[in-house]
């Protein structure tokens, strides 16, 4: 009888795209899906370590895990925290079999290293899937470890990636673009494959978005860095009729931004937001911020509220600072007690829920596009799959299917939509 697998994923779309591709390997190696982690002979945490409340999430799942595992089964952790504390992760804790790194393999019985990142991975098991284009990232912003851990950028090339778009099968109408730095895709400074390109030529993210565009109905894109969102990169998304756009923020205040050692300002976000705008009126936009950086002020936090309210961004959402050992931000100076971090994510949420749920109502009556992902459940082009709100649709829709439908009702974060010219319900 086949050995069988459970697979945990947290974390980031990236973290679930090496999943789908550790399946790959456990299916190769002989096993079987088990129908839950008490019943599987091999129990499998794909681990996140972006922030402490990640790390704690993914202790505790390993944790309840090796509580419930049936005797005898092995219990493996991989992904981030694997790869960033190794052996500290092994010592800490004796109920783990294995603490499996990138690249290391997690069924203990493949002695081989393998490249996660170009592994084949399994046909899609819904309408949209997750492609990583790229691993690690250039950039050093001052309070992110990644770059330590997952390295520099190291862009796939195109015709790899597009050979997994046709392996994932017809059944796909969707696929989202994934990166820790999605516009610089093929412009890595280490990569070996870089040669210079002719003035005039498309950037490489741009061909590829409009090379995948010509095989399915949809690309979506996550996590943009706004300096590098220039006209092309927005025409171009806007014509694949998806006009989404995740905008890598994380504060507005000038010298706060500065502090993290990233790019812009409220000032020039607006103009970068007034631009998409112009480009595809019904945009979606979303973005993410930390609260409490070290030297945030008052002032800082009142220029952020009022970015919110002005840039009316249809999805945001927020984290307190986490200081990550390591990065430029770990022990700078004029900390934000945890405390008050905490009270200022209170407020940016209350508003932006405030902000979301008028834009949501705003969309009543409305005709748009909705792919249905799964029985009673469809998205737009401004819903991104498993982050944002979500549009119920009607019980007796194929999912699968991409159908006109008219917005009927809207409550929080979430519409309601008839196919066009269905009798209402």
């Amino acid at each position: 009888m086949p050995e069988s697998y459970w697979l945990e994923t947290l974390g980031c779309p990236k973290n679930q795209v090496d999943s789908d591709k550790l399946v790959g390997t456990l299916r190769a190696d002989g096993y079987e899906e088990a129908d839950g982690p008490e019943n599987a002979d091999l129990v499998v945490v794909n681990t996140c370590a972006f922030i402490e409340a990640a790390r704690q999430e993914s202790i505790d799942t390993i944790l309840e895990l090796a509580d419930s595992r049936r005797a005898g089964s092995r219990l493996v952790v991989t992904g981030c925290m694997a790869e960033r504390y190794g052996s500290e992760l092994s010592d800490s804790l004796p109920e783990v079999d294995l603490v499996a790194g990138f690249g290391v393999p997690v069924t203990l019985r493949r002695r081989n290293s393998f490249d996660l990142l170009n592994l084949p991975r399994p046909a899609a098991a819904a309408p949209w899937a997750y492609i990583k284009v790229a691993e690690g990232c250039d950039r050093r912003c001052g309070f992110c470890a990644i770059p330590s851990f997952r390295g520099k950028q190291r862009s796939r090339p195109a015709d790899a990636l597009l050979d997994e778009v046709e392996a994932l099968g017809d059944g796909v109408r969707e696929i989202v673009l994934v990166a820790q730095d999605l516009a610089s895709y093929g412009l890595d400074r280490t990569a070996p494959q870089r040669v210079a390109r002719p003035k005039g030529t498309p950037r490489p993210i741009v061909e590829l978005i409009r090379a995948v565009a010509g095989r399915v109905e949809r690309v979506r894109l996550l996590y943009l860095y706004p300096s590098a969102l220039d006209n092309e990169l927005v025409d171009t998304i806007v014509e694949t009729g998806v006009p989404y756009f995740d905008l890598s923020l994380q504060h507005v205040s000038r010298p706060l931004v500065e502090r993290m050692r990233r790019w812009g300002d409220g000032g020039r976000f607006l103009d970068r937001i007034a631009m998409i705008r112009t480009a595809a009126p019904n945009a979606g936009l979303r973005s993410s911020f930390i609260l409490g950086y070290p030297g945030e002020t008052e002032e800082d936090h009142d220029a952020l509220l009022a970015f919110l309210e002005e840039a009316q961004l249809d999805w945001a959402g927020f984290f307190t600072f986490s200081e990550e050992p390591g990065t430029y931000a770990a022990g700078l100076p004029d900390t934000v007690p945890a405390g008050l971090a905490l009270e200022r994510l209170r407020e940016c949420s209350e508003l932006q829920d405030r902000i979301t749920a008028e834009r949501r109502a705003a969309v009543v009556g409305e005709t748009m596009a909705v792919l249905v992902d799964t029985t009673g459940v469809g998205r737009s082009h401004r819903e991104a799959p498993e982050i944002d709100g979500i549009i119920h649709v009607p019980t007796d829709l194929e999912p699968g299917r991409i159908i006109e439908m008219q917005a009927t009702d809207a409550a929080g974060p979430d519409l309601w939509a008839e196919p066009v010219g269905a009798a209402p319900r």
